[in-house]
């Protein structure tokens, strides 16, 4: 690689990302309306026809304390297979690629669960809080910790992914 290529290189991995993240926003953006009209004023499949297990000690531990769902239960690894399909499109895996799906995963939980409250009519930001959206047990700072946290590893994992040995 000569030097010319190595700083065009350089200068587009901070647009690269921006991209990326922007680019699993707007996918946010597109489930959160579908999940509106699936839910509506219901968060959390809370008025779907599934099952539901409200209580167990596991869900605490990774859950947050969310209800686990049959709606969840599918929708979850709907998404992560979602996500991995590129890298079995090109037939390339590796922990770089890996790590900046993980975050672009993250990146979608939080964008999506967060445009569901601004853009669902039953909520909007006024409802954006714990009595309303009883489903986020645990809140700091005004949103969700699960927000918190794993906005925080998304870009650390998308900052390991992008980085030059």
């Amino acid at each position: 690689m000569n030097q010319t290529s190595h700083i065009v290189t350089l200068t587009r991995r901070p647009l690269h990302i921006i991209m990326t993240v922007v680019w699993v926003c707007l996918l946010g953006l597109f489930f959160a309306q579908t999940e509106i009209q699936i839910e509506g004023a219901s968060g959390w499949a809370t008025n779907l026809p599934t099952w539901r297990v409200e209580k167990h000690w596991l869900l605490d531990i990774f859950w947050g304390g969310r209800a686990m769902t049959g709606y969840h239960a599918w929708v979850f690894p709907f998404i992560t297979l979602f996500f991995h399909f590129p890298l079995l499109f090109v037939g390339h895996w590796s922990w770089r690629a890996e790590s900046r799906v993980v975050a672009c995963i993250m990146i979608f939980w939080v964008s999506e669960d967060f445009l569901w409250f601004v853009l669902n009519p039953a909520f909007g930001l006024a409802r954006f809080n714990p009595v309303d959206a009883f489903w986020h047990k645990h809140w700091l700072m005004g949103a969700p910790v699960d927000y918190w946290f794993f906005s925080v590893l998304a870009m650390v994992l998308l900052w390991l992914s992008y980085r030059r040995d």
